[in-house]
């Protein structure tokens, strides 16, 4: 996984209403980039309507919040149109941004090994350096404990 300090791994993926977007149209903004394992779940969706709550907040220490799964863009569609989230979700079908960011892991569910995005957050800084990373989420207090960081920057 990325560390603080190392540069962003660029990224060119596709928003919920196909249109590319990629790092770079946020130079000069910090960016939370958070990396979700599933649409419409229970802790994604907990995750993602704090994230929606707090937008403001962001929006006040010149942040954007843009979450990444490997879900296409209908699904992503359904869970922004079902919970009203106005920040960006992108498409990482291939799972080669969540490898570039080290988040792309070996889970076990219920004793049956599968790959998928492990819950992580990276603060990118204006300048695309990576400034906080958050490996170990919790969906209910995650965005709060973002926020907290932004303001020690």
């Amino acid at each position: 996984m990325l560390q603080a300090g190392d540069k962003a791994p660029t990224w060119k993926l596709t928003d919920a209403n196909g249109r590319a977007v990629k790092l770079a149209d946020y130079k000069g903004r910090r960016v939370v980039l958070y990396f979700y394992p599933r649409d419409l779940t229970p802790g994604c969706t907990v995750e993602a309507c704090a994230f929606q709550s707090d937008l403001l907040e962001y929006d006040k220490r010149n942040a954007v919040v843009i979450g990444v799964s490997t879900d296409d863009a209908r699904t992503h569609q359904k869970f922004r149109d079902k919970h009203d989230l106005q920040f960006t979700l992108l498409t990482d079908a291939d799972h080669q941004t969540a490898e570039g960011y080290g988040v792309w892991a070996e889970k076990n569910m219920y004793g049956r090994k599968t790959w998928g995005i492990r819950r992580s957050t990276f603060i990118i800084d204006e300048q695309g350096r990576i400034s906080r990373v958050f490996d170990k989420v919790s969906p209910a207090e995650h965005s709060r404990e973002v926020l907290d960081a932004l303001d020690q920057m």
